[in-house]
């Protein structure tokens, strides 16, 4: 499929963001518009603070699907914003693609209708994250060239020609060391798209992300000292990146 063509289909309903949801869960339209009104703040309070001992286990364990209805709720009514991720995506990926803590999927399914990839793995170590994405490929027609795993280790790929993370490094203890094994698995051509938020919000809307000073100087070093930004136009957070060394 063209590139043009991806985004404008999901910019119309977000690759029937809503419709998978609702079937997923077993919910009503009405109710289904509650839970997305509701998600960015249910979110936030079941995050149990200071008692977390690893951060994973709130993904893992304690989100449900809270994380889905969050998510959901932000690709729908950022769709604009969203679409320039794709347009930026679609201008990098190719072949092999690692979709690092994919989310709902908007990305991995995205990448899955070009042309240019080959096969797209998704790895996200929350289980029902997984499986509705994977309900949504096969309902997109998609499922050939997805597949699913907790780690990517898993994938057993060594190399990979892209590499999407988005959303995510802010949520991670040490952001720094995942970048560092994205590094590893990336060919000299290889190409990652990043971004981050390292900010708990002006209300504490956002406890799970990440802000410790000392964690998001030793991020950007390690950034600076292993990859070289490739420019790209758009005017989104999302930065694309080569391996420097």
């Amino acid at each position: 499929m063209e590139d043009k063509q991806i985004v404008r289909q999901f910019t119309q309903n977000a690759f029937e963001l809503k419709n998978h949801l609702a079937q997923f869960l077993s919910i009503e339209s009405v109710e289904l518009d509650k839970f997305l009104k509701n998600a960015k703040m249910e979110l936030a309070n079941l995050h149990p603070g200071d008692n977390l001992f690893d951060c994973a286990d709130f993904y893992k364990d304690i989100v449900g699907d809270k994380h889905l209805a969050d998510l959901a709720a932000w690709h729908i009514s950022s769709k604009e914003y969203i679409a320039d991720t794709l347009r930026l995506q679609q201008n990098f990926s190719k072949d092999l693609v690692l979709d690092f803590g994919g989310g709902i999927g908007t990305h991995a399914l995205a990448n899955a209708m070009s042309d240019r990839v080959e096969h797209v793995f998704f790895v996200d170590i929350n289980k029902t994250n997984r499986e509705f994405v994977e309900y949504r490929s096969k309902n997109l027609g998609l499922e050939k060239k997805l597949s699913f795993y907790n780690s990517i280790e898993e994938t057993k790929i060594s190399k990979f020609d892209t590499i999407v993370c988005l959303d995510v490094l802010e949520h991670l203890e040490d952001p720094s060391n995942q970048i560092k094994n994205f590094h590893k698995i990336m060919k000299d051509e290889s190409i990652a798209i990043l971004n981050w938020y390292f900010f708990k919000g002006e209300n504490n809307e956002y406890p799970f992300h990440v802000d410790a000073e000392d964690v998001v100087s030793t991020f950007f070093r390690v950034l600076q000292e292993n990859f070289i930004e490739v420019f790209h136009p758009l005017l989104i957070t999302a930065r694309s990146y080569r391996k420097f060394n």
